[in-house]
């Protein structure tokens, strides 16, 4: 959803929690693939190559060793609320 949206030209930002900071691994993000939807890594290069904000939670990603890079944002809970309330939209798929 988060590609289309900005292939479509619309503002839009990530925040990954929990498990799913572990897609960011350049590996895990390699070998998952949606059914229907297409490669995990894909998606997460289409994403960083539009500019969009990709944030991990800082908390989820500690307690998994996976470490802020080039195109990923560590943030506290606090940055999750201020996307929540800066949106119109919040879509969780």
């Amino acid at each position: 959803m988060a590609r289309t949206a900005a292939d479509e030209g619309h503002e839009v930002q990530v925040f990954f929690a929990g498990d799913s900071v572990h897609l960011v691994r350049e590996e895990t993000a390699a070998a998952a693939q949606g059914i229907g939807t297409g490669s995990v890594a894909e998606h997460l290069e289409s994403l960083r190559s539009a500019g969009v904000p990709i944030f991990l939670s800082g908390m989820s990603s500690k307690a998994r060793a996976i470490e802020a890079r080039e195109g990923y944002e560590l943030a506290p809970p606090q940055k999750l609320v201020e996307l929540a309330v800066w949106s119109e939209t919040t879509l969780v798929y």
